[in-house]
């Protein structure tokens, strides 16, 4: 014999309340988790536009879109390594011997001159790759070491530094970085492309679905079938593939293969992903954040060059901070969610 239970109305209310009111700062949580990279921008960039009369003009935009153009597509494959739940800190060093490779081969033609540093930059990708996820080394370990070999082999080919290779002119690799199109530089158009393409791939495909899964659980992912070692082995190859590319744009750009360059590289790619909402525990993560994460610290790199009397070095200051305060408010943001 069962016994019915009258539950007061207000009771059921109160209980009705509470769930809603927690599904809504669950809900608030997540989107200021996804979407602060993008409101701080868009405050950002209306604090500079009315504090700078050059902000808005047409050659300050177009120098930050060209100069965000490079870190972006390092930033693009680093969003999938960190989301697999690890790091490259190879990337720096890829992106430098990159566009001395591109440089030296344009002379063999545009093709040659891409070909090379992929070829090259995606080895070395996958060497990580294969390492970490066949032997279970450390990736901080394995991409520190490869950030030193591509330095290396950086100045082997470049005499200790002493040779610089020029891009001819005028030539169609060299139209490739310093072209436009409809008034936005080439680089920046392939940027997009590859965005637009690294989205649809992430959210879309199930190599995306087994990234996320990796990121989350390792072990649940290996249990429902997923390729563990193969996605992982896959993220490093394309960080590789990503940071060559780059170079090989850069030095289009520039019409050189500058040794100097990508120092540091690494760290502001983590910046700019985390920034854009990616979690540095894996798991979580999004391609046009990473894009909002490099426009924003391109603009306060900008706005500090548009006050003038600041140092350079207040640039990593300043960006330092801030990704200290993301990660902070992404933490409390993660603690609030499980909670609720």
């Amino acid at each position: 014999m069962t016994t019915d239970v009258d539950i007061p109305v207000h009771a059921k209310d109160t209980a009705e309340e509470e769930t809603a009111g927690a599904g809504r700062s669950e809900r608030l949580s997540a989107l200021a988790q996804q979407h602060g990279a993008l409101v701080t921008l868009a405050v950002a960039m209306i604090a500079a536009s009315l504090s700078f009369d050059t902000f808005l003009t047409g050659d300050n935009l177009e120098n930050m879109a060209l100069s965000s153009a490079f870190l972006a597509v390092v930033a693009l494959g680093m969003t999938f390594v960190i989301i697999t739940g690890g790091i490259d800190l190879s990337v720096g060093s890829l992106f430098a011997l990159g566009g001395v490779l591109a440089a030296w081969a344009s002379q063999y033609g545009a093709v040659a001159a891409l070909l090379l540093p992929l070829a090259v930059c995606g080895l070395i990708g996958l060497v990580n790759g294969l390492l970490i996820a066949r032997s279970r080394l450390a990736p901080f370990i394995v991409t520190l070491a490869s950030m030193l070999g591509a330095r290396g082999i950086l100045l082997s080919v470049t005499d200790e530094g002493s040779k610089t290779y020029l891009v001819e002119k005028g030539s169609f690799f060299a139209r490739i970085g310093q072209g436009s199109l409809l008034g936005v530089g080439v680089p920046v158009w392939i940027t997009v492309a590859l965005f637009v393409l690294g989205a649809v791939v992430l959210r879309r495909t199930r190599f995306g679905q087994y990234v996320y899964a990796v990121g989350g659980n390792e072990d649940a992912a290996a249990l429902m079938g997923a390729p563990v070692a193969r996605t992982k082995i896959s993220v490093y190859l394309l960080s590789g593939l990503c940071a060559g590319l780059a170079g090989a744009l850069n030095a289009a750009w520039l019409a050189s293969g500058v040794t100097i360059l990508g120092s540091g590289m690494e760290l502001e790619a983590i910046s700019a992903v985390v920034i854009g909402g990616t979690l540095l525990t894996g798991g979580f993560g999004f391609i046009s954040g990473s894009l909002v994460g490099v426009l924003l610290l391109k603009v306060i790199q900008n706005v500090i060059n548009q006050i003038g009397s600041l140092d350079s070095a207040y640039q990593q200051v300043v960006s330092g901070a801030f990704l200290a305060v993301v990660v902070i408010a992404q933490t409390w943001l993660g603690r609030r969610r499980r909670v609720l």
